[in-house]
């Protein structure tokens, strides 16, 4: 078993498919299946079933998809270090929920992209779930996502606990009660957001059941629609807040239970941290600091 024969289980494996992956690879087929079969071989058990569709992984395979992607993940931390000269540089990826890049990041980053201008740095926005499954997976060097979060193989530090608040155009009257939402439309991130999943939870709890939701795929496109009148969300109030003081948006309680929600950075443990990502953690502490006094990142 060797690095070559490895990568290519893994480009099989990732495109299901042995004629693809020789498209990928730019390899005749017979040399991948060749390969494959050693490699099966080798090891005494079958690493794909094979159908009309392609490949699919068995158990087996499963498990070596894991180690081998490990394993290249090592070999790309041990370039990584060996050339960390200690000054920031390279790519750095950087996940967050849009609400908190939206209002909470732009100044923090515009700061390190000064400082450090021979970083790379990528801000990639998506639902709690998806950044901590990007940490995970090695495709985020770090992420801002809604904590707390207890997993055995990630960091995490704590940023700020935000408010949550109802949201709905200026026309809605105070809601008397939560079972006035059952008659609205919810407009909500995809599944995977926090700030859905604690609203979902307070409605579970208290048995209602809304008569639609809508899924948005952006910020803007919620806070747009509360505002023109087609149904109410929750979002944190530093998101909105603007709106709320010019007028175009009006804001409503909940329940302290679900109207807190902390969000924090999070990064693996055992992977190295590169210069770059030690000075961005560094600058989000400082920005944190500060945050105890100006209520802002």
């Amino acid at each position: 078993m060797d690095l070559h024969t490895l990568k290519i289980f893994q480009t099989v494996a990732k495109l299901g498919s042995i004629s693809r992956a020789a498209r990928e690879l730019q390899y005749a087929q017979s040399n991948i299946t060749m390969k494959i079969q050693q490699l099966e071989t080798e090891l005494q058990t079958t690493l794909f079933y094979r159908h009309n569709r392609g490949t699919t992984l068995t158990d087996k395979g499963s498990t070596l998809l894991t180690y081998t992607e490990k394993i290249f993940h090592l070999m790309e931390e041990t370039k990584n270090v060996m050339n960390d000269d200690q000054i920031p540089k390279g790519p750095l990826i950087i996940g967050s929920m849009e609400t908190t890049a939206a209002v909470r990041l732009p100044a923090l980053i515009s700061k390190y992209h000064k400082d450090y201008p021979d970083v790379d740095l990528t801000l990639k926005t998506g639902p709690t779930e998806q950044n901590i499954q990007g940490v995970l997976q090695y495709e985020l060097d770090g992420a801002f996502v809604a904590g707390p979060i207890e997993h055995p193989e990630l960091i995490q530090k704590e940023v700020i606990e935000e408010e949550l608040v109802l949201i709905t155009d200026t026309i809605q009257p105070s809601l008397s009660s939560i079972k006035d939402i059952q008659t609205r439309t919810l407009l909500v991130f995809r599944t995977g957001c926090s700030y859905r999943a604690k609203l979902e939870q307070w409605l579970h709890q208290e048995g209602v059941i809304p008569n639609k939701i809508m899924e948005f795929g952006t910020l803007d496109a919620i806070i747009g629609c509360v505002s023109a009148g087609l149904g109410i969300s929750m979002l944190p109030y530093s998101v909105i807040a603007k709106q709320i003081q010019d007028g175009t948006l009006r804001q409503h309680p909940i329940p302290n239970v679900y109207g807190k929600v902390k969000t924090t950075f999070i990064y693996r443990k055992d992977r190295y941290v590169p210069t770059s990502l030690i000075k961005f953690i560094d600058m989000l502490s400082n920005e944190v600091e500060l945050l105890n006094n100006k209520s802002l990142i």
